[in-house]
């Protein structure tokens, strides 16, 4: 069932591709009820979701169990006092209880905050005291319960965990507690304006910044759904991401829910691409999105080995994807994997759109939500050809943009300047109006999907006593895209050799999330900088 069409209005060229979309909504448009409880009534054993892990455990929701469940827990949150507006960290992996915890709080107004099973406990910490989270809903799995234990002694803002599975004593059996709630939710009032989610991004200056985003969000996600992954009415939609990171927000809830498709779960720890693969053909997924890394292990796999009979389109994003993955691909299912470009500040901006045929290799063309040019320099908009960074300029009633940076609103006007949103991203244009992605404008790295902010590892770099200085930037790398590199001045005590090496890249690397680990570490006598003292990351990057 497709309920897109009550969101929105579309108008096509000769071609058939889309030319025009504005959203539609009443101010108090609710993902939880508007959406979830509404598929939940009309299309009750419509397919909403199909999970299973690597033990071989698997479970089909329909939209009505999806609906009383997320009533149900919405419900336990109520009860045990979860108010509308505050912060509430989910850390869930691939569980199947995310999909109908996230409606949850939807429906209560409360702010979900996903994260990433990878975060350290200082990590954890972090994101709590710096947007007072109040309540944390856990897996079992992964050594979350003590990470977040920890986290809650020296966190005072934190008031209750819920966790699903086995936890330890004074973690809220959550499991449980759903079993036993009813399943009828009075409507509590929200506005599309309030804050509904929560991101932490990189950035390269500071820790991770707050992106919140507001109730229309789930809506703007309708073109990344409909017109860029080509979810099918009655498919399956399978995108490879854990739920912490925006990329689910993407591609495994709200435009594929709101479009008529279902998704696909494949609950796992360690990336096999042959599991994946079979996962695929088992469940006949009729669609699927994957960062550039995974494509490339899909090349070194005979494809013909699976029946992907049912696979009607491919899409990624995160990074840039090697024509020759492209073509390897195409060779060996027919299908043209088509690029895309988005944040976590936003939904899909340029992408290889249904019945439009972009230039080979390039992204794509903008997305009909906005009005994207690309700034010089000198503060022109650049013609065909030129580089400039990608920005947005502004329409009426702009949906898809984060609404704020959670407790920094200066850092937030800062990416507004000149009244356009600045992405940070560089790109050109051709002739065709088809973008072609540059860089980052900035320094942030980007590693088999994962944005890396260079400070975070440069503050932890400086707690080892051998290093004096250092610098961190993005290096190319063929099967991360970029590689992590670290450029250390020695203190005066320290001589290089290769077992100082290890330690400080052992050390440096056991306190950060895997993602953000030390690929290559380099000693320098001194850092390339400006006359003004600021290191050159330009050069390093040049050098490597």
């Amino acid at each position: 069932m497709q309920l897109y069409k009550e969101f929105c209005t579309e108008e096509f060229d000769e071609k058939g591709a889309v030319k025009k979309f504005e959203l539609k909504y009443d101010d108090t448009f609710n993902f939880g009820y508007d959406v979830v409880d509404r598929l939940g009534k009309d299309d009750p054993d419509g397919r909403a979701v199909v999970w299973c892990n690597v033990k071989g455990d698997e479970r089909i929701f329909t939209f009505k169990e999806i609906s009383e469940l997320s009533s149900k827990a919405a419900n336990v949150f109520l009860e045990a006092g979860v108010q509308k507006g505050d912060r509430v960290m989910v850390i869930l992996k691939r569980n199947y209880e995310y999909w109908y915890v996230a409606p949850a709080l939807h429906k209560i107004g409360a702010v979900i905050i996903p994260a990433t099973n990878m975060l350290t406990t200082e990590d954890i910490m972090y994101r709590i005291n710096s947007v007072d989270v109040k309540y944390a809903v856990i897996t079992s799995e992964s050594e979350i319960p003590e990470k977040m234990g920890e986290a809650k002694k020296q966190c005072p803002s934190l008031k209750m965990i819920f966790g699903t599975g086995v936890q330890p004593e004074g973690v809220v059996n959550f499991t449980e507690a759903v079993a036993n709630a009813a399943s009828v939710l009075e409507r509590v009032e929200t506005n599309v304006t309030e804050p509904m989610l929560l991101y932490f991004t990189s950035g390269t200056t500071g820790y991770p910044k707050a992106v919140t985003h507001n109730h229309t969000y789930p809506l703007a996600h309708i073109p990344t759904a409909r017109y860029w992954q080509r979810v099918i009415d009655g498919g399956l939609h399978l995108t490879v991401a854990e739920t912490g990171w925006a990329k689910a927000s993407w591609g495994k809830i709200y435009g594929q829910w709101i479009c008529g498709s279902a998704v696909m779960v494949y609950d796992f720890d360690t990336f096999a691409p042959k599991k994946i693969l079979n996962v695929m053909a088992k469940h006949h997924v009729t669609t699927f999105c994957a960062p550039p890394t995974i494509y490339r292990c899909f090349t070194k796999c005979k494809l013909e080995k699976y029946d992907l009979s049912s696979l009607t389109h491919l899409t990624t994003a995160g990074e840039a994807i090697n024509t020759v993955v492209i073509d390897n691909l195409y060779e060996q299912t027919g299908i043209k994997i088509a690029e895309g470009f988005g944040q976590s500040e936003s939904v899909l901006m340029i992408g290889n759109l249904e019945n439009d045929t972009p230039s080979p290799n390039s992204m794509g063309r903008p997305s009909p939500l906005y009005d994207i040019r690309l700034l010089k320099n000198d503060g022109t908009y650049a013609s065909a050809g030129e580089t400039g960074e990608i920005v947005v300029v502004p329409k009426d009633n702009q949906c898809g943009i984060f609404m704020d940076y959670y407790n920094n609103h200066e850092l937030y006007e800062s990416v507004w300047e000149g009244g356009v949103y600045h992405t940070g991203d560089l790109a050109y244009f051709d002739d065709n109006n088809c973008y072609y992605y540059v860089s980052r404008k900035d320094d942030v790295i980007k590693s088999r999907g994962f944005r890396i902010g260079p400070f975070e590892i440069e503050n932890k770099l400086m707690e080892h006593p051998a290093v004096m200085e250092c610098s961190v930037v993005g290096v190319p790398d063929k099967d991360r895209g970029q590689a992590v590199k670290a450029s250390v001045v020695l203190a005066a005590d320290y001589s290089p050799s290769d077992a100082l090496m290890r330690e400080i890249k052992t050390t440096v690397n056991n306190s950060l999330a895997f993602y953000k680990h030390i690929h290559i570490l380099e000693f320098v006598d001194e850092l390339p900088k400006t006359i003004s003292g600021k290191v050159r990351r330009t050069e390093l990057r040049a050098n490597a």
